[in-house]
């Protein structure tokens, strides 16, 4: 079941659901800022920071060791952006983003369990901007910022500000309570799956 805008501020409302800090406007304000509750989803924004493996790299990443975090710490560049200097996504690149909000859905016994996916935002996928591949689940009781898989299919270089609505959030609930099985992007805050 994916939760309306009002069922998700009332999972906000009752901790069920933890977004930090918590979108506004709750509802749309006549020349106000935009309101990021959509009918059945709720926007999140980019963070100021870009990563990507670095280039010319002389080795081969094996999938079936693990450890993402640490190798793509070792291995990538970052810069930070700024409204007046955006990140310049060029045709078929790929970068690393993460959002400013932190995402919570914590697992309680006696209460509501949510999971979450992340999907990008039509008008930016018309211009060839991918915001995730392959991994748009938010698995209960994850606790972290959500790393963005920043694609530009296009072939037209896209500007990347930070603050700007990047993608959505749909949240669903779950059923039943799951065993806790953390993954290894457990708290993160970082591009890359590392925490700070």
């Amino acid at each position: 079941m994916i939760l309306s805008n009002l069922s998700i501020q009332k999972a906000l409302d009752e901790g069920w659901l933890v977004i930090d800090p918590q979108p506004s406007p709750r509802t749309p304000i006549a020349e106000g800022p935009e309101c990021p509750y959509n009918t059945s989803a709720v926007d999140l924004r980019l963070g100021n920071e870009i990563a990507w493996f670095k280039e010319g790299s002389a080795f081969s990443i094996d999938l079936t060791q693990g450890g993402f975090p640490q190798l793509f710490a070792q291995n990538s560049d970052r810069c930070s952006i700024t409204k007046e200097q955006p990140f310049s996504l060029k045709p078929h690149s790929m970068v690393l983003g993460k959002t400013v909000e932190r995402v919570s859905l914590p697992i309680e016994n006696g209460r509501v369990c949510l999971a979450a996916r992340v999907e990008g935002k039509s008008s930016y996928a018309r211009c060839g901007l991918l915001v995730h591949f392959t991994a748009p689940t938010i698995h209960a009781n994850f606790s972290g910022t959500i790393t963005l898989e920043l694609i530009n299919l296009g072939r037209i270089p896209i500007l990347l500000y930070p603050e700007m609505p990047i993608c959505q959030l749909i949240i669903e609930q779950v059923d039943g309570i799951p065993f806790q099985n953390d993954s290894q992007f457990q708290g993160q805050n970082t591009p890359g799956g590392t925490k700070k």
